[in-house]
């Protein structure tokens, strides 16, 4: 499998010429949609089916950020805005049949236009376990303050998902429920201690089982004072990897946010190194995107392996 270890967004509705030369030549990992990428069915469909016909694959990677709520990309198609995950935290609270059944078909809703477009993963649920204070970019993202809220609900999310043959995406490992601010324009400083991050962050991780796991642009002080998750050996090594016991393929949140405080490529490499498998780059600028293609290696055995099963999974 001759690829890198890069996931790329793309600009539009439909691949431009630069973006095809650079897939055609570069082979990242797989690609991620978002809102901007989405007119309706019959585009999306097209533009999937465009972008599968390059590499020859019709299970190569299409991932997408559909959770619900405020982070719904297939709002042109479905408007899913009112379906947070705490929306459904709390229709769980008062009544647990009427929760189940809404969930499952909202999930499965979701799941029948994935499958019609070649959609076929979906990077969801978060995991995050929030509290007060919780910057806003995550709390109605989160589906409770209460760890084990978070992991009976997320363990369905993950497994409703399997059913339908879809990959999940579980994030932000190993946690960023503390954090209070957002790590798209400023670096989150955790400062909580090892039994906390432990009894709470930690604990929704190591119970919900899952192909892929999304890193955290989060400093958690008590670790590593002076790497983010994503570029940190000694969280990714003895937290992610030992204490949380994730055995999927890693990647790294949106390389070019700017919590990371290094120049792009090195953000790119710094993850790689830390031991992040994929690195994900979402803005579809092509200057950038060519940049990285440059210094991005190409996936490893153990990438290889777990996009194998991957595959047979999807059947």
């Amino acid at each position: 499998m001759n690829r890198r270890a890069i996931i790329f967004g793309i600009k539009g509705y439909s691949l431009t010429n630069k973006e095809k030369y650079l897939f055609k030549n570069k082979r990242p990992w797989g690609i991620i949609l978002f809102s901007r990428n989405i007119k309706n069915i019959s585009q999306l469909k097209n533009l999937i089916d465009e972008i599968k016909k390059i590499f020859n694959d019709k299970k190569y990677p299409i991932m997408i950020d559909q959770e619900g709520g405020e982070v719904s990309r297939l709002n042109k198609i479905i408007d899913l805005s009112i379906f947070s995950q705490d929306h459904f935290t709390q229709l769980y609270k008062k009544d647990k049949k009427s929760f189940y059944n809404r969930y499952k078909i909202f999930v499965d809703r979701v799941c029948d236009i994935f499958k019609t477009v070649g959609i076929n993963i979906n990077i969801t649920p978060v995991l995050d376990v929030r509290r007060k204070g919780t910057h806003k970019i995550i709390s109605s993202r989160s589906f409770s303050e209460n760890p084990a809220d978070v992991i009976r609900l997320g363990k369905l999310c993950i497994g409703l998902y399997k059913k339908n043959k879809i990959g999940t995406v579980i994030k932000h490992i190993p946690g960023q429920g503390l954090s209070k601010s957002d790590s798209h324009y400023k670096m989150p400083i955790i400062k909580a201690n090892k039994k906390e991050l432990i009894k709470k962050d930690f604990k929704p991780f190591r119970a919900c089982k899952s192909f892929f796991a999304m890193t955290g642009h989060v400093v958690y002080s008590i670790y590593d004072c002076d790497n983010t998750a994503t570029q940190s050996k000694i969280i990714i090594s003895k937290i992610i990897r030992k204490h949380i016991n994730f055995k999927g393929l890693l990647i790294s949140d949106d390389i070019s946010m700017k919590s990371l405080k290094y120049n792009l490529e090195e953000n790119a490499i710094k993850a790689i190194r830390a031991g992040c498998n994929l690195v994900l780059h979402c803005n579809g600028n092509i200057k950038e995107m060519s940049k990285l293609a440059k210094v991005m290696p190409k996936i490893d055995k153990f990438t290889i392996k777990k996009t194998s099963h991957f595959y047979k999974f999807l059947g």
